[in-house]
């Protein structure tokens, strides 16, 4: 078996070789054993008790695979899990097998095991982080598809709107309706901020308490003057455009950003394992990362 990066065996390979399993690459072991259709399962005595770990290494499918079957293969153990997404490991074992036990077998796999214990709180943060997502998305969408219908062919009349449609759609904007229909708007994009934002609106504040100017307080201040601005726009004499999508797209654009395209500034200035220790440890071809997630 060779690494997944280099073309060349790893220390979870040689481990796999030493205990005979045999996985055809880029297939778990699971599956070549699960010939039907529907989610693996896995019977765990009642005696046994469940313990997750936080670790860095397996940042493919081939290697949850091969480190689930390694798992598997020890004594004691009835089930684990091995999860790229999030760079943790469940694994159910008997009582007899401590944690310390498990965490050197990881470590004779390559991986580095974050010595905080912090794989709950990294689960819970990444489940927090997906929820935020789809709210941002799915917010978004229910903002989007009322301007769309509504609010765009008013504004686009010259495009390739008839005319009429357009005059009836601006009696319905210039009646009592209207008021239902934006607060239904403000509503949606207002949650949508907090709820996706909540942790950059947290930082925001703590940065404008220390006297500090980021680009995330410049985002927050910008999208809740443009809010406070529809919303006068909406329900006062003021004389101006709803602007409530471009807060629900400003907030899915920067939920977005910062789920997939960046580095969670919350995880900046988080200690990293100690270089001394894993150079002794790790070969030249493992993956070598730091505890707080980032390679």
């Amino acid at each position: 078996m060779t690494d997944d990066h280099h073309g060349r065996s790893t220390r979870l390979d040689a481990v796999v070789r030493e205990q005979g399993i045999d996985a055809p690459a880029g297939e778990s072991p699971a599956s070549v054993s699960d010939s039907g259709a529907g989610p693996r399962v896995a019977h765990v005595p009642k005696p046994h008790v469940h313990d997750t770990f936080s670790v860095e290494g397996i940042d493919t499918k081939r290697r949850e695979g091969l480190l689930e079957a390694v798992l598997r293969d020890c004594d004691g153990v009835s089930a684990a899990s091995a999860t790229a997404r999030n760079d943790t490991v469940g694994v159910h074992h008997d009582p007899s097998v401590s944690r310390g036990d498990l965490q050197e077998m990881l470590e004779a796999c390559g991986l580095v095991v974050d010595p905080a214990d912090r794989a709950f709180e990294i689960r819970r943060a990444s489940q927090f982080a997906s929820a935020r997502v789809a709210v941002a998305v799915l917010f978004g969408l229910m903002v989007a598809t009322p301007y769309i219908a509504v609010l765009y062919p008013t504004r686009l009349e010259w495009l390739f709107y008839d005319p009429l449609t357009v005059a009836y759609l601006q009696s319905l904007l210039d009646s009592q309706m209207a008021t239902h229909f934006f607060v239904n708007l403000g509503a949606l994009s207002g949650i949508a901020f907090l709820v996706a934002c909540g942790p950059m609106i947290k930082r925001s504040l703590a940065a404008a308490a220390a006297g500090r100017v980021t680009n995330e307080s410049v985002f927050v201040a910008s999208v809740t003057a443009l809010f406070a601005y529809s919303t006068a726009a909406a329900f006062t004499g003021f004389d101006g455009v709803v602007h409530y999508d471009l807060v629900a797209y400003a907030v899915v654009g920067a939920t977005l950003w910062t789920h997939f395209g960046a580095a969670d500034p919350a995880a900046e200035g988080r200690g990293a394992v100690d270089a001394d220790a894993s150079d002794g440890d790790i070969a030249d071809n493992d993956p070598v990362a730091m505890t707080d997630g980032g390679r």
